[in-house]
């Protein structure tokens, strides 16, 4: 799969073993209620698993779920009951990782039965990155590499992370991606295709320095055909062309630490880097909307305006790839979303592939049915992000180099 080679289920023999799944069902957690507030990344394994219990193996389901002292670090049991659901048989909740519960639950398995593990990161060895070779000595690896025969990973929105649960299996048992790894590598390797063109991307929201790494990497390896900026992105570059943003707008970027970001910026744009900043916004003064020309702001910037809509689309609809990330505007007011669900609307309309990643614009798509064939709805967040900056993703490394059967 892809230049790095890495073994699929395709490659492997499954077929009645006992396998350990890599999962990535971080979700977020109501903070009063302890709650789960979203499922997508759970159902968005269940083809792995179905595929695999198919044959007849037993699995031995691995996740993490938050960070030791945040509020949204809890156990698995929910999401255990969430994965039943979607599976249609029970998934045991075990109440350990590495103990001798643990172990002794996992050699009693048998083929069709499923257990999940509690959360990870209950083991402080998943909170230490190191080497594969490193983690391949870990408690949490070389207990568990006893007890199963295989390693699946299909955990590809924290395929940026080098921890043992990610890298240090592939080192000692027999390793491939799962379905869901799979189809997230193959989509953003159009990233690289020639036979996707032109490609545009719409990069927005407000993680400002992320979004700059993206830029700066298309910009160097010219993989961009045209780069939409909207949000905090495109303030960024406008000042760094030298336009008047008026004095509200400059504090809030003052106040986030953008404007340090000034000369990274100005260095993209002399490579030459083909930035499109919007023409018009719509901006919020005294409580009220109004659609303002960007050379003359003086209300607080809130999305992208009509012109600049019609614009971006134009360019979108004629794309042969558009990888969306971030939004345009501050979607969580109703009154600025109009402008991220335009540029969805114009991306799902044209005749291109189209790859969505990041947050905020999943949640936009909603229950809209999509074509699998033409969009991709990527689950990586800081994955997806280190793969566009051009960056190495250690569990895919892992598993390319991996023993061979």
């Amino acid at each position: 799969m892809g230049e790095l080679n890495i073994p699929t289920l395709d490659d492997r023999d499954f077929l009645n073993k006992k396998i350990l799944v890599r999962l990535d069902i971080n979700s977020p957690i109501d903070p009063k209620l302890g709650r789960l507030l979203d499922d997508s990344r759970i159902r968005s394994h269940i083809p792995t698993l179905k595929e695999l219990l198919d044959k007849g193996n037993a699995l031995v389901l691995l996740s993490h779920q938050g960070r030791p002292g945040d509020n949204d670090f809890v156990g698995l049991e929910e999401h255990s009951k969430l994965l039943s659901k979607y599976l249609g048989r029970e998934v045991e909740f075990v109440e350990d990782v590495i103990g001798p519960y643990a172990l002794r639950k996992i050699t009693d398995m048998r083929g069709g039965d499923v257990v999940m593990l509690d959360n990870v990161r209950l083991v402080s060895e998943e909170l230490i990155e190191a080497t594969p070779e490193q983690h391949a000595r870990s408690f949490l690896v070389t207990k568990l590499s006893k007890v199963v025969d295989s390693f699946v990973n299909d955990a590809f929105a924290t395929a940026h992370r080098s921890q043992p649960s990610l890298v240090g299996f592939p080192v000692v048992i027999p390793s491939s991606a799962g379905r869901l790894m799979e189809r997230e590598v193959s989509a953003l390797a159009k990233v690289f295709s020639a036979d996707l063109s032109p490609k545009v991307f719409v990069l927005g929201g407000g993680k400002v320095q992320d979004s700059l790494r993206i830029v700066e990497n298309l910009s160097k390896k010219r993989l961009a055909d045209r780069i939409l900026t909207g949000g905090l992105l495109a303030e960024l570059f406008m000042v760094a062309k030298g336009m008047n943003l008026g004095r509200e707008n400059l504090q809030i970027l003052e106040k986030f630490g953008i404007l340090s970001l000034v000369p990274r910026a100005k260095k993209v744009l002399l490579s030459g880097a083909p930035i499109e900043v919007p023409v018009d916004f719509k901006v919020e003064v005294s409580g009220g909307v109004s659609e303002e020309s960007s050379t003359k702001l003086n209300g607080v910037i809130k999305d992208i305006g009509p012109t600049t809509e019609d614009i971006y689309s134009s360019f979108i609809k004629d794309a042969g790839l558009t990888v969306v990330r971030g939004p345009m505007g501050i979607i969580e007011d109703e009154r600025f979303r109009r402008g991220s669900t335009s540029l969805l609307r114009a991306a799902f309309e044209g005749k291109g592939y189209v790859i969505v990643g990041g947050g905020h614009m999943i949640s936009m798509i909603g229950e809209t049915p999509l074509d699998q064939s033409k969009v991709h709805v990527s689950t990586g967040g800081g994955a997806l992000l280190l793969f566009l900056a051009g960056e190495r993703l250690p569990a895919l490394e892992a598993l390319a180099r991996g023993v061979k059967e």
